[in-house]
């Protein structure tokens, strides 16, 4: 059986009723039908009707009560499935497994695979200590995060470097994030033991990674400073200035010629000039992006004032491996350009906390790749493109970086790219429109 035959092959096929509603809310088909289920899509097959083919990655949610199942679809429609009497669970079952499956490769999940096939019971607790979701699943350890495959429901990601503890207690391991979140797994039985030595492993491994490229920056640096600084810097998150600084100035002046030596030193010292130094941000990544080998530096540097008529409201960001090749700097307002004006220091300080953060989560997010970030919807429906739609809809921190998101100069020669620049952070100013975006050229006076 060739690929695409496989792909094809029907996993389940079971007798149902239907119901499709459009945006507005109007039924615009339903009845009595078999449903179908392949490994990329499900299929509405009426028993006299059209057939519908609906993607799985155009579900966006999948949402159960009272035995019927209700999906949000891409389109805006709304799909809802009932009357699957015995078949119900398992339909349920095989729906979220296809389904997570997609994902893994959708939310850019696909990394390397660690271990597998760890049964567990597992509750998940939101920010608030709310229940969010809870039952049987499959714990799968990637090289940067542990990946929880619910029996029925959506999977759960959670990256290693947002780890703020973990508990072992009892052979039940609760997990807490940097964002409040938490996580409690048990019932793993023989897999316990080996599913929480690789996790050590694997997180122990990403540190060491960190570490060792600070090292080689600063070879006679004391081995505290560079523990220290690796806390800032978990799996290539951009580091404050003033952080890195309160630990060791001479680290902040490496990393910036490391950035320099990448072919972009006079780009950078002219956003330097113009920026809120103490927030400028560098992270270091190694290893883990696969087509790219080596080092992996990016820069986040704020520029904004109280004086709106300067070059302000903006977060310029550029990221460079060690080939150099296809270099871009990307720029993000901070805050509502109508409101710009109205913001003192103090606040603008907090929002550019919140934007770092908020920028560090989604590249993590997105393992580094910057097209889900800049490209135009419409570009969004083309087939190479289409793997990212779903992404956008999941990850809060990438849908709100798309509605921050300027534009981007590319680099050419260094006038250029600053003539370019210039144009950009006058026309951010010049608009109060929030969904304008900026494009070389154009007139926007």
């Amino acid at each position: 059986m060739n690929q695409e035959e496989k792909q094809k092959t029907t996993i389940m096929e079971c007798s149902l009723m239907y119901s499709l509603n459009d945006k507005s809310g109007q039924q615009i088909a339903g009845g009595e039908a078999r449903v179908r289920l392949d490994e990329e899509s499900l299929s509405i097959l009426p028993k006299f009707g059209e057939a519908l083919l609906f993607p799985l990655r155009d579900i966006l949610e999948i949402s159960k009560k009272d035995y019927r199942i209700y999906f949000d679809l891409a389109s805006k429609e709304k799909l809802t499935l009932f009357s699957l009497g015995y078949r119900y669970e398992d339909f349920l079952r095989v729906l979220s497994r296809l389904r997570n499956e997609i994902l893994l490769k959708d939310m850019l999940m696909h990394e390397t695979l660690r271990k597998t096939g760890a049964e567990a019971e597992f509750v998940y607790f939101d920010d608030g200590g709310s229940e969010k979701q809870r039952g049987k699943c499959e714990l799968r350890l990637y090289e940067t995060a542990l990946v929880i495959m619910p029996e029925k429901g959506e999977l759960v990601r959670i990256h290693y470097s947002d780890i703020l503890e973990i508990r072992d207690v009892d052979f039940t391991l609760a997990i807490t994030t940097d964002f409040g979140e938490k996580f409690v797994l048990s019932c793993m039985g023989r897999q316990f033991d080996p599913f929480t030595k690789t996790l050590s492993d694997a997180i122990n491994e990403l540190s060491l990674k960190v570490q060792s490229s600070l090292k080689e920056l600063l070879p006679k640096s004391d081995p505290s400073v560079i523990r220290r600084a690796a806390r800032f810097m978990k799996e290539g998150k951009a580091a404050r200035r003033s952080d890195i600084e309160s630990i060791s100035p001479e680290l902040w002046t490496e990393l910036e010629k490391k950035v320099k030596s990448l072919g972009i030193g006079e780009e950078y010292e002219f956003l330097e000039s113009l920026a809120q130094k103490d927030k400028m941000c560098i992270g270091l990544k190694r290893g883990l992006l696969g087509d790219l080998t080596g080092e992996y530096i990016w820069f986040l540097i704020p520029i904004y004032s109280e004086n709106p008529n300067e070059p302000g409201n903006v977060v310029a960001m550029e990221a460079i491996s060690g080939a150099g090749s296809g270099k871009a700097t990307y720029f993000f307002r901070i805050v509502s350009r109508k409101d710009y004006q109205n913001y003192d220091a103090e606040d603008l300080h907090r929002e550019v906390d919140n934007f770092i953060t908020k920028m560090n989560r989604c590249m993590l997010a997105i393992n580094f790749r910057r097209e889900p970030i800049y490209l135009p919807d419409e570009r969004l429906e083309e087939p190479q493109y289409q793997k990212y739609k779903f992404a956008i809809a999941k990850i809060p921190a990438l849908s709100g970086l798309r509605q921050l998101f300027i534009g981007r100069v590319i680099h050419r020669t260094p006038e250029q790219w600053k003539n370019d620049t210039m144009d950009l952070l006058k026309f951010n100013i010049s608009t109060q429109d929030d969904t304008a975006k900026w494009r070389k050229g154009e007139n926007y006076e």
